[in-house]
């Protein structure tokens, strides 16, 4: 579940996309760009937990 979760996320946010760009770029494997995106993921949800924010795509 959460590999596509970040599949849709990498695809559909820019932010995260253009973090995605870098190990593209360096000829990592997808199934590694994409766990680390859900690493990612879970790292802007602890910090939007922490300071009791709601998701904006301005915040990552």
């Amino acid at each position: 579940m959460t590999f596509q979760a970040a599949l849709v996320a990498a695809y559909h946010t820019p932010s995260l996309n253009s973090f995605a760009d870098r190990p593209r770029k360096a000829g990592k494997p997808h199934k590694v760009i994409i766990t680390a995106i859900a690493g990612k993921r879970v790292t802007i949800a602890k910090a939007l937990c922490k300071s009791h924010q709601k998701w904006t795509a301005a915040t990552a």
